[in-house]
């Protein structure tokens, strides 16, 4: 009878780690995917920070605002 109650307890420790196991490797993937999209966005914005931009100009060739 002892040995039917370790046997079950070790296989009640087995079935346990495994969920563990598996609920720790949905944490990693959706850790992982979570990571591979935000390197996107700041590929994207470094890509958007190396292009210069026509559209501003120096401060001495900008016109003065109309308060001036």
């Amino acid at each position: 009878m002892a040995e039917d109650a370790r046997l079950q307890d070790i296989e009640s420790k087995i079935a346990f780690q495994e969920r563990l196991l598996e609920a720790l490797n949905d944490a990693l993937t959706g850790q992982q995917k979570q990571l591979d999209t935000l390197q996107q966005h700041i590929a994207r914005i470094a890509n958007q920070l190396a292009t210069p931009r026509n559209d501003i100009q120096r401060p001495d060739e900008e016109t003065p605002p109309p308060h001036y």
